[in-house]
């Protein structure tokens, strides 16, 4: 049985017994993930979360899947809420009992790429349903042979979807996925090609399914455009609007926040964008001027014309505010023929409702029946007068209704053409009722799991990771955990400065050189600090001579500093352990005594840097320590960091250069330099592929470029010249004499900075 790493603490010794767990992967990482579990889940939640992931343990699959599990669902459930465990868990159940069981772990590890997009417990279950019917029609017996066959095109699918739902709405990829089904059900190898992308006629159809706006893509620009413009912040909910024929949601906002269709298309004249503008300026205006009112004693019709009224009222306060917004209302609200209803043969009070709704936000509108004509007016009459509000509309729409009334409003065939007017939302908050149901109890916060101890582990933090076979990157593909490096004796350190103190006194010869000056005379400027006394002088004596004086007769100072924040990134993997040639030293002995020059040197010259290690043991299990931060004096603390390194495990060298400059990148400098100090290429257990990591590590070099991060490598390897250009270009130098380490670094360093 696996040991967690902090059995001592007496919360998460039980959190592991419950778990039940037998791999020694999850041992070495469990604390962490419970610390983001706790975090993010409710009691509820978390008990939940250890019984499917311990069932996901036991299923026979190895360590994968629980790995992924423990790893991925806290930020799936903040995304998309706890109440998409019971559906994802159940999509498991049924691949585990199909032939579909290699599946399983794609589909976990694509599951917070799709929750990020779909971000909601309905556009969860479309997605599930969709990846239960593909599971279904794909599985089973292949030109007639009588034996069960997996999907072949599932895996390949699930390693898709966070391109797919960066491309297509949930209704898109449906009909993406139908495609493949139809015409490639019947050949395993064309079915896989389609599902990877691979063949034409899969890219064809993603073209023409990519239509209209997708909330996910616009989703900040939107919540600017809510924040500055009507100052309010609430949170977008999407929701598919064609995976509910029978109910058609329409638009609507609750405790959860704004629900919004997950796609609009251009209408109108109206860009998809425009349209989602129109939505939310309707909603806040209904926010900022409802005031919910009784329902129990108005009848549906009279309940159908206060909500048309309301919706008018709360528009033109908006059109007041933005004037601008009456072109989007007028281009989305539909125009009924006045004579289209035959009150013979249909209800027509959705058509004198939308007709009067029309006329109140269209001064040219082109109704002359007098019932529509005499209660626009006296709508804006209210409105000019100032006394509108949800119960003066209320007392407007009963009249409307008395002098209106048709005995046809009680006919079942009721006239929709033109009625319909999308961009208003379902006004279930501007009602109240006496008789209070149980619905509130919905909405009740669930009480999170309370620690009694402080727990050390930090949740993880997943990284893409760049798959050159598919020129495409894995999301959340490895998980990284950070933690402050173990201490040591900090005085070893001060014992390898003095060992190395005739190279430092050679150093700091080239240092002072390297030192800012403190200050630099700014002459001829016209505002200053101080008079420029020569100047001034001149200009006097030009002006009394009649000339036109020089006014610039000031002059200011600006410190002559360098302005560069350094990183130090060191590969501590297990193959720093093995002895220099023809010396005692170990590498990272050497490293250690290059490390502490450096550190000494960089101090002396006043850089901000840090210090970092890392090492990995598979892509589930990334360690990130820190030795040294930008707000750290370089003390007996960080010295006692750096005589602890210890060297263990792989080199997954793209993710731990991402995670280091996520810290360098907030560093305020003008150059930001990564220095990247290891003895081999990039490496780990779990790939078998050589180039894959080699051509990850790649990527992110180019990723820091575009970054303001120039990287550069320090490398011991003396078969370097093989792989390092590949990934850093000209940017690294290879040190074949490893026993000259410690002077060779803090001269590269000084020669890149100078």
């Amino acid at each position: 049985m696996a040991e967690a790493k902090t059995m001592q603490h007496p919360q998460i010794q039980a959190f592991w017994q419950q778990l039940d767990c037998g791999f020694e992967q999850v041992g070495q990482v469990f604390e962490e993930c419970m610390a983001e579990a706790l975090a993010a889940l409710s009691k509820e939640g978390v008990h939940a979360y250890l019984e499917n992931a311990r069932f996901l343990g036991k299923m026979g699959h190895g360590a994968e899947p629980i790995l992924i599990f423990l790893e991925e669902w806290p930020a799936v459930a903040e995304t998309a809420g706890e109440a998409a465990l019971a559906p994802v868990m159940d999509a498991i159940r049924k691949m585990y009992k199909s032939p579909n069981g290699k599946a399983i772990v794609p589909f976990l590890q694509s599951l917070a790429a799709a929750a990020r997009r779909l971000r909601s417990v309905e556009q969860m279950q479309c997605y599930l349903d969709l990846v239960l019917d593909f599971m279904a029609r794909t599985t089973g017996s292949i030109h007639g042979i009588h034996q069960t066959f997996p999907s072949p095109g599932l895996p390949e699918f699930f390693k898709q979807i966070p391109f797919l739902l960066g491309q297509l709405s949930i209704h898109g990829l449906k009909n993406w996925v139908d495609y493949g089904i139809r015409n490639y059900g019947d050949h395993p190898e064309r079915q896989e090609d389609y599902f990877r992308l691979q063949s034409s006629d899969s890219r064809a159809v993603i073209q023409r399914e990519r239509s209209g706006t997708l909330l996910v893509d616009h989703e900040r620009k939107l919540d600017l455009y809510l924040r500055g413009l009507w100052r309010d912040s609430d949170h977008f909910v999407p929701y598919s609007l064609h995976f509910d024929e029978l109910r058609k949601p329409v638009p609507y906002y609750d405790q959860l926040g704004i629900r919004l269709p997950d796609v609009y298309d251009d209408a109108h004249g109206v860009s998809g964008l425009d349209r989602y503008r129109a939505v939310l300026a309707h909603i806040v205006g209904h926010k900022r001027w409802t005031t919910a009112v009784f329902a129990d004693n108005l009848s549906p019709f009279q309940r159908m014309a206060v909500e048309l009224l309301e919706d008018s009222r709360v528009e033109c306060l908006a059109m007041r505010e933005y004037p601008g917004l009456r072109r989007l209302f007028q281009a989305l609200h539909p125009v009924p023929e006045e004579h289209a209803c035959d009150p013979k043969t249909a209800s027509c009070l959705r058509h004198r409702l939308t007709m009067l709704s029309r006329a109140i936000l269209d001064p040219g509108h082109p109704y002359l029946n007098p019932d529509i004509v005499e209660f626009a007016r006296r709508f804006h009459a209210l409105m000019e007068q100032g006394e509108s509000g949800t119960e003066q509309m209320v007392d407007l729409a009963i009249a409307f209704g008395a002098k209106t009334r048709l005995q046809s409003d009680q006919l079942p065939n009721i006239h929709f053409l033109d009625t319909v007017v999308d961009y208003r939302d379902d006004n279930r908050q501007m009602w109240k009722f006496i008789e209070e149901g149980d619905e509130e109890e919905a909405f009740d916060q669930q009480s999170k799991v309370e620690l009694t101890e402080e727990l050390k582990g930090l949740p993880p933090r997943h990284y893409p990771e760049w798959d050159y076979t598919s020129q495409t990157y894995r999301p959340d593909w490895v998980s990284v955990y950070e933690a402050l490096h173990p201490q040591g004796n900090g005085a070893d350190i001060d014992q390898l400065l003095a060992k190395n103190a005739a190279l430092a006194k050679r150093l700091k010869r080239l240092l002072d050189l390297l030192k800012p000056q403190d200050k630099v005379r700014i002459r001829y400027q016209e505002e200053g600090s101080e008079l420029d006394l020569d100047v001034a002088l001149r200009s006097l004596i030009d002006f009394k001579g009649g000339a036109m004086p020089d006014p610039r007769i000031n002059m200011s100072h600006k410190t002559s500093g360098r302005d560069i924040a350094v990183m130090l990134l060191l590969d501590l993997s297990e193959s720093l352990n093995e002895k220099v040639a023809g010396t005692e030293q170990t590498v990272l002995e050497l490293s250690q005594e290059a490390v502490s020059l450096l550190a000494w040197a960089v101090d002396k010259l006043g850089d901000p840097f840090a210090i970092g290690g890392f090492h990995s043991n598979t892509r589930h299990d990334v360690r990130y320590l820190h030795i040294k931060g930008y707000s750290e004096k370089w003390d007996d603390q960080v010295k006692g960091r750096l005589a602890a390194m210890d060297a263990q495990y792989s080199t997954r060298m793209g993710a731990a250069m991402r995670h280091a400059a996520h810290y360098l990148e907030n560093q305020k400098a003008d150059k930001k330099l990564m220095l990247i100090l290891t003895d081999g290429e990039p490496a780990d257990v779990d790939t078998k592929d050589g180039r894959v990591l080699i051509e990850d590590a790649r990527r992110a070099v180019k990723e820091l470029d575009g970054q303001g991060i120039y990287a550069y490598c320090i490398n011991l390897d003396p078969k370097a010249d093989e792989y390092v250009s590949d990934i850093f270009g000209k940017q690294y130098t290879v040190i074949d004499n490893i026993q000259r380490l410690p002077e060779r670094l803090p001269e590269l360093f000084m020669a890149l900075t100078k």
